[in-house]
């Protein structure tokens, strides 16, 4: 039997040190976090959340309120009047950083949030970041139902906040304090995603935000997310050198992407090297400047005729950055050659393999280079001669007709729209900032605005929301350079969706140049109404006819005086009543260091100065069978239009 050993044995090693951690409440610790993160693109670091809207009611005033107290300077609170627009101004601020950096809107549960919901999907369809933080009924059930609480009687996990789900690039509901560190990682994911950005929520109920918890140190260290530039394919690269290669007609539509990618660079020397027309959607324009060589203007139903005429020859159609809507497609009747075919350039292979297309799936900037340098390699390609010269001549035909929108033979005259978009589109330069969502201003502005860089052209027409332009632009003027003119044409039905954000540019001192356009009613879906045969109902404001309740609106214009609605806000207002008035007004609003609003009731189009109508289709289904000449005439037109339809498989 051995001899026991008379070695003691070592002792244990020493328990380690407890991971250092800070007690706080999950909407201080949020905050926190949320200050630390930063993005990277081409070594330059962005600050991730750049501040915090927020309304407060029961649902978040002692959790995300107390806590952006607490927070002092290391996060920026911004009061906001209306939960929608508060989400508009976030997206404004988010497309003007080119998607690096966003922020964040915080509201009480109940109808605070559910105003989110237009907001929200304006962002998602846009593919751009936002951060929502609605407060939620209560996690731990202590009442049931509580104020504002949706009794769903087949789920009782259900709250208001579920109708962000469909809305939303990403969801989650933080019912326990830990659980936030790994949707507060998530969120951030989405957010820096260039393939999967858009509206990120995080649903907090209201008394687990005021819950403290031991949140591990590392959580609230600096993180850097890297948004990424995704190279192409080398297969996918090589089909698509040879596809332009092999091209006559081919034509570039150049999308949103391009300005979120910051390819404006890379697209002109792919223009000037193969001399290809490059096209513009909505989100696009100004991705060339107007007076570049191979720029040919707006494409589809608000587009010029020099590009839908490129369109419907083009046997190769290059979309960059584009989701091709029904707008952009003419509601797939605009590419009419037989033998068209599709390359598709997008960061997304969702929307890369869109139109049957063939996808080059990457950055559009790293893509555009490495098709230019892969065209290079394999011997260059440039359009005929006589391609070039054609689409220049068209140009220089469309640009007579621009001119004949803009002019004004009598400066005494009331101004028609056109030549309010004209009138400022001769003051401005490349510094100043146009937006617009909604109404009949996209359609002239796609047509006819000159895009002198690639951020003044700001039309939102992904979701074409009424009410975006004012909140979008105090979020534009955030992001901004200081000293850039910010402009926000409105008309009048869109002024009265959402004027309050006036209050916020007042109040911040920013000094926001506002256009309000007086028609007297929606003008855009009043000329779509009498086009589809349903004579222009309901799109006017006006009084009734005659004494009768029941009688058409087609009385007398309402006396509503906007111009004073927007002094009682807070701005300094000049009416302008003629066309010199308006040239006079809208030079004194852009020197102005006070938010100022121009406001000039247009009259009607002449032959001279009417803007050019559409110059593709548009798919609005009219109906079949009606006993009013106008709508029989309109179904015989729309039956002859959609016969063009085709799908491109």
């Amino acid at each position: 039997m051995p001899e026991p050993d008379p070695t003691p044995p070592p002792p244990p090693p020493p328990a380690p040190a407890p991971a250092p951690t800070r007690r706080l409440t999950v909407a201080q610790a949020l905050i926190a976090f949320l200050a630390r993160q930063f993005t990277e693109r081409d070594g330059e670091r962005h600050r991730l959340i750049d501040a915090v809207w927020g309304i407060f009611g029961h649902g978040n005033v002692a959790g995300l309120g107390q806590a952006l107290v607490e927070a002092g300077g290391a996060m920026r609170y911004v009061q906001g009047r209306n939960e929608q627009a508060m989400v508009h101004a976030a997206v404004g601020y988010a497309r003007q950083s080119g998607r690096l950096s966003a922020q964040a809107v915080t509201t009480s549960i109940g109808p605070g949030a559910t105003n989110l919901v237009t907001g929200a999907a304006l962002a998602t369809i846009n593919r751009l970041p936002v951060l929502l933080l609605p407060g939620d009924t209560f996690a731990t059930r202590p009442a049931d139902p509580v104020l504002q609480q949706l009794e769903a009687r087949a789920a009782g996990d259900v709250s208001v906040n579920d109708a962000l789900r469909p809305v939303s690039a990403y969801f989650d509901r933080v019912t326990r304090p830990e659980a936030l560190i790994p949707a507060a990682l998530a969120a951030m994911r989405v957010l820096t995603d260039p393939a999967e950005t858009g509206a990120v929520t995080l649903a907090l109920p209201q008394d687990v935000q005021a819950e403290a918890y031991d949140w591990p140190a590392e959580f609230f260290a600096e993180r850097t997310w890297r948004v990424r530039r995704q190279a192409p394919d080398p297969d996918e690269l090589a089909d698509a050198v040879r596809l332009v290669r092999a091209a006559r007609r081919p034509l570039l539509v150049a999308g949103g992407g391009v300005r979120h990618s910051r390819a404006e660079s890379a697209l002109a020397a792919f223009a000037d090297v193969t001399g290809i027309p490059v096209a513009t959607t909505q989100a696009g324009k100004g991705a060339l400047p107007y007076d570049h060589p191979c720029e040919v203007g707006g494409v589809g139903h608000t587009g010029t005729a020099t590009a839908d005429e490129l369109a419907r020859a083009a046997d190769l159609v290059i979309g960059v950055g584009t989701r091709w809507s029904d707008f952009s497609t003419a509601s797939a009747t605009l590419f009419s050659d037989p033998a068209v075919r599709f390359l598709n350039i997008n960061v997304t292979g969702f929307d890369a393999h869109k139109l049957a297309a063939h996808p080059l799936v990457g950055d559009a900037r790293t893509a555009l280079e490495a098709l230019t340098d892969g065209i290079a390699a394999a011997g260059g390609h440039r359009v005929d001669p006589s391609y070039a010269a054609g689409y220049a001549e068209g140009k220089r035909r469309w640009e007579a007709r621009v001119d004949a929108a803009f002019a004004a033979d009598d400066d005494l005259a009331v101004p028609t729209q056109g030549q309010v978009v004209g009138a400022l589109d001769a003051l401005v330069t490349a510094d100043d900032i146009v937006i617009n969502a909604a109404g009949s201003l996209p359609g002239d502005l796609h047509k006819l605005w000159r895009a002198r860089s690639l951020d003044q052209y700001h039309v939102e027409y992904g979701y074409s929301c009424m009410g975006y332009e004012i909140p979008a632009a105090i979020g534009v003027m955030t992001a901004a350079s200081p000293g850039r003119p910010v402009w926000a044409l409105v008309g009048d039905g869109t002024y009265l969706m959402n004027p309050t954000e006036i209050v916020t540019a007042v109040q911040q001192r920013l000094p926001l140049k506002l256009v309000v356009v007086q028609n007297h009613g929606y003008a855009s879906i009043g000329g779509l109404s009498e086009s589809v045969g349903a004579e222009g109902f309901g799109t006017a404001y006006r009084f009734r006819a005659g004494a009768r309740a029941e009688g058409a609106f087609t009385g007398d214009p309402l006396p509503v005086d906007l111009a004073a609605n927007a002094a009682s806000l807070g701005m300094r207002v000049l009416r302008a009543k003629t066309v010199r008035d308006l040239r006079e007004a809208l030079a004194a609003a852009r020197e102005a260091d006070t938010p100022t609003c121009v406001y000039v009731e247009t009259g009607t189009a002449d032959t001279v100065s009417a803007v050019p109508p559409a110059q593709a289709w548009w798919d609005v289904p009219v109906a079949e069978t009606a006993g009013r000449p106008a709508a029989v005439r309109a179904r015989e037109a729309y039956d002859s239009n959609r016969a063009n339809r085709r799908r491109h498989l």
